[in-house]
């Protein structure tokens, strides 16, 4: 592979209203809006940042227009945002609440603790703690 070096991964996901999306991680998640198309208004696109994880989303049509294989897929499509989290507990407990818990806070067979969330787009994000 030669000199290169990947250094991020970071998801562009396909959401129906983008500027509601950036509420819902906002409020519950402690994401913030780091740069969006347009600048102000109704966005068609924008990256949200929370510590080292980084989100990009994309309003549907603007997608589509973009890569015209997304044409009739699902929002919320068929993947998990995995994340690793210090202090798993406090987290959860802060959430439980507050958004759609998909599987609660369990113990998993590899050692690490875990929960997943259901978000306002139907995309599954599970947190994840070593709990060795």
């Amino acid at each position: 592979m030669g000199d290169t070096k990947l250094e991020a991964l970071i998801p562009n996901i396909m959401v129906e209203d983008v500027n509601e999306t950036i509420k819902y991680y906002e409020k519950f998640l402690g994401f913030q809006k780091i740069m969006s198309v347009p600048a102000e208004g109704q966005f068609d696109w924008a990256m949200i940042a929370r510590d080292g994880v980084n989100l990009m989303l994309q309003k549907r049509k603007s997608i589509v227009d973009e890569y015209p294989k997304f044409h009739g897929q699902a929002v919320g499509g068929a993947l998990i945002f995995y994340i690793s989290v210090k202090d798993i507990e406090s987290l959860y407990a802060e959430l439980e609440l507050q958004v759609t818990i998909y599987t609660k806070l369990h113990k998993t067979f590899y050692g690490r603790k875990e929960f997943t969330i259901e978000d306002c787009n139907g995309y599954l994000l599970t947190f994840a703690e070593d709990s060795r």
